[in-house]
């Protein structure tokens, strides 16, 4: 088997909902549902989170600033870890900031860039979308968020088409855990747990599909 290559953002780097603006704190380690999954999976699952609070699908960040382009670094961490039997996609949250001005469809068709992207690494067996799980305009980052509740209102069903079109896996976050209402982004504990058991189930059902 090769590795299971899970990149998105802060969700994945495991940050924990922020007391204050900026306040970049993590959930210890196994604690990640990146980790909590690779310990369902059993050892011989190789799993590689590669999560970066406020990656962006397509974006440059000329405010936080830092690599948060996605599509920029995704060629040389696929190479970096290949062969990679599964890519677990999840991002577009961070996308959703006023800033980017961009639509649930737009982001859909971000997502797919990346998906097209990593297929001509040539290292890519198969590629699981998962629908990052819907924002809330409350708590610290809701001023981050403005708007994101309007502008995110379809992307679910946007990405669902998408990863049909491109045979990919989906999932949809939302379905099984909810954002902390302290920021209205991140996830407690206890949802990293739920959601890396549901994904071990995934990721085995994924990899389990013939060709």
């Amino acid at each position: 088997m090769g590795s299971i290559l899970c990149y998105g953002d802060s969700n994945t780097h495991g940050t924990l909902p922020m007391a204050a603006p900026g306040l970049l704190e993590r959930h210890p380690r196994g604690a990640r549902w990146p980790e909590v999954m690779a310990r369902l999976l059993g050892p011989e699952a190789e799993v590689i989170a590669e999560g970066l609070p406020g990656r962006t699908t397509v974006h440059e960040d000329v405010v936080e600033g830092g690599e948060r382009n996605g599509l920029k670094v995704l060629p040389a961490l696929l190479q970096s870890h290949c062969p990679v039997s599964l890519l677990v996609l999840m991002l577009g949250t961070n996308d959703l900031k006023p800033r980017f001005s961009v639509t649930a469809l737009e982001i859909a068709r971000s997502v797919e860039r990346l998906v097209l992207l990593a297929r001509t690494e040539g290292v890519v067996e198969r590629v699981l979308v998962v629908s990052p799980v819907p924002v809330r305009e409350c708590g610290t980052l809701s001023g981050v968020f403005a708007g994101a509740e309007a502008r995110q209102r379809g992307l679910e069903a946007h990405l669902r088409a998408m990863a049909e079109r491109q045979g990919c896996g989906f999932l949809e976050a939302g379905a099984h855990v909810t954002v902390s209402p302290r920021d209205g982004v991140h996830w407690d504990e206890a949802a990293h747990q739920s959601f890396g058991a549901v994904m071990a189930e995934a990721v085995a059902a994924e990899l389990g599909r013939s060709a």
